[in-house]
């Protein structure tokens, strides 16, 4: 594949987004086995990686009249990539996905062709269920939030026991509010294709709190899980982690709700730099609390 073709190919997979559901995957294997995870874990998380990957592309090959409007430099829009390439690239990555998880256990394959209906339920018709508000970041975040964590557990242990959904609820609770993010800048597009996002349907200031206390309140739920014995990693790093995780929420709260106007016209907005990394130290944070 030529230098020429592989730029598009990553604009259309936009592999910073990648890391999440790697580094998330293969914490809830650490998690699930209170130690480093076999390689089987490491397959997942490939597979893992691919399946956001191929949810990317897919969601730009239906958003491509509103990435017109907000996005025109994207590779659909641009013509650097036509739809049938984007069309084969999005095959080829849920297929890969979808073979890897066979490799691991019927569980996880499981876990990862209901995912995938999930990603094509959210971007494609006939539900696309991107335009409906509420519906939109549900699913959104049972895929990148609740499921990949329950995912990654299942690579290497059984998840009948509550452990891995009530850790996979935290983020998913997160996911939930975090995901509208994106949608603040990219109402113009959204509301020309008839998207009601959450900041086009609440507005733009009580979108920002919506999001804000997400960033905050799931992460409650860490001491919560130590108490009634939900949660079996060490207790006091679990509270810590908990409580850095709820500050620095705290902080991104602040800087979304200091002027939330700027939201809409910035696509760059400081917070959104650290609610992705927020992300990634709960992940590695909770991991790290199982393995002590």
């Amino acid at each position: 594949m030529s230098r020429g073709a592989i730029r598009p190919l990553l604009a259309l997979t936009r592999p910073f987004t990648l890391l999440a559901p790697f580094v998330g995957f293969l914490s809830a294997a650490v998690m699930a086995k209170h130690s480093l995870p076999p390689v089987p874990a490491y397959v997942g998380a490939v597979a893992a990686m691919l399946l956001n990957a191929a949810s990317n592309g897919l969601n730009q090959i239906f958003d491509i009249a509103i990435d017109r409007i907000n996005k025109p430099n994207r590779p659909l829009p641009s013509g650097e990539m036509t739809i049938r390439q984007a069309g084969v690239a999005v095959v080829l990555l849920y297929s890969a996905s979808i073979l890897l998880a066979a490799f691991v256990n019927l569980t996880f394959l499981v876990i990862v062709v209901f995912t995938a209906l999930i990603t094509y339920a959210y971007s494609a018709p006939p539900l696309r269920t991107k335009r409906i508000c509420w519906l939109a970041n549900l699913t959104i975040a049972v895929p990148r939030g609740l499921l990949l964590i329950v995912a990654g557990w299942a690579s290497i242990a059984d998840v009948k026991a509550t452990e891995p959904w009530f850790i996979g609820v935290v983020f998913g609770l997160f996911v939930f509010g975090a995901a509208s993010t994106k949608d603040f800048a990219d109402m113009k597009g959204d509301r020309a294709q008839g998207c009601m996002t959450l900041p086009i349907v609440l507005g733009v200031r009580r979108a920002a709190w919506v999001v804000a206390m997400s960033l905050v309140v799931p992460f409650l739920l860490i001491p919560v899980g130590v108490a009634t014995g939900a949660l079996s990693g060490n207790h006091l790093a679990l509270v810590i982690v908990s409580a850095l995780l709820m500050a620095w929420g705290a902080y991104a709260g602040y800087l979304l709700l200091r002027r939330p106007q700027e939201l809409a016209t910035e696509r760059n907005h400081p917070s959104w730099k650290h609610m992705y990394l927020i992300l990634l130290f709960a992940q590695v944070g909770i991991a790290t609390a199982y393995l002590l």
